[in-house]
């Protein structure tokens, strides 16, 4: 399958998340904003929720990275619209590179986009890019800390995902502390524990995912 490469030209984005939205909703399309730290296991979890997902959905895939491919050729393995974007050095991905994007996927014949944005903590919860949901990955690894440090990507996410969870026998990681400080900034939003490796916990979060996508598309 042949892999569309956009480079993204850097507007300020106040405006053009609205229109995002309005082409999204136009065409019954739920578009999903995956974001974590490089290394924590976004296009292992991308490629995990489309093996369930696309039973009952239809599925395309925004990659984000600075340069390369190397994500979008896994997804295009799967027989899956796919468009990488590479933001030539920014650490996040803006709306109006959505917005130059869409037209590059089959809309009329998708009910999900997932947009797997920089790996950052940081810049891309500042970034509204138009998404029906935000999901937020940490993985064990990476440490229980990180919703203190970084408040505002976990305030800003629809749901948290603890991923690579069948490390945890093996790392010094203080669950209860994350789910109280997640709780404390985000009280309404679900934590789901999966491990993308195992399948382990996939079908809750996949059943979540599904309810959004079923209210984007009716």
């Amino acid at each position: 399958m042949e892999i569309k490469v956009l480079h993204q030209v850097m507007e300020w984005n106040e405006d053009v998340s609205a229109q995002v939205r309005e082409v999204l909703a136009a065409n019954h399309v739920c578009m999903i904003n995956i974001m974590g730290s490089p290394g924590a296991g976004k296009t292992s979890l991308i490629t995990a929720l489309i093996e369930r997902l696309r039973r009952d959905w239809r599925i395309g895939v925004i990659e984000g990275d600075i340069t390369g491919q190397i994500d979008a050729e896994k997804i295009a393995a799967l027989q899956i619209p796919a468009v990488q974007l590479n933001t030539d050095g920014a650490c996040h991905i803006e709306a109006m590179s959505i917005q130059n994007i869409l037209p590059m996927l089959p809309l009329a014949d998708l009910d999900a986009i997932f947009v797997e944005n920089i790996g950052n903590l940081v810049c891309p919860a500042e970034f509204d890019i138009g998404e029906s949901l935000r999901v937020t990955i940490l993985s064990i690894p990476e440490g229980d800390d990180k919703v203190e440090k970084y408040p505002l990507m976990f305030t800003e996410t629809g749901c948290l995902v603890l991923n690579k969870y069948d490390m945890i026998p093996y790392f010094e990681f203080d669950e209860n502390r994350v789910r109280l400080n997640y709780e404390s900034v985000n009280p309404d939003a679900p934590l789901f524990r999966v491990s993308s490796r195992t399948g382990d916990g996939l079908d809750d979060l996949c059943a979540f995912l599904s309810g959004k996508i079923a209210q984007a598309v009716k």
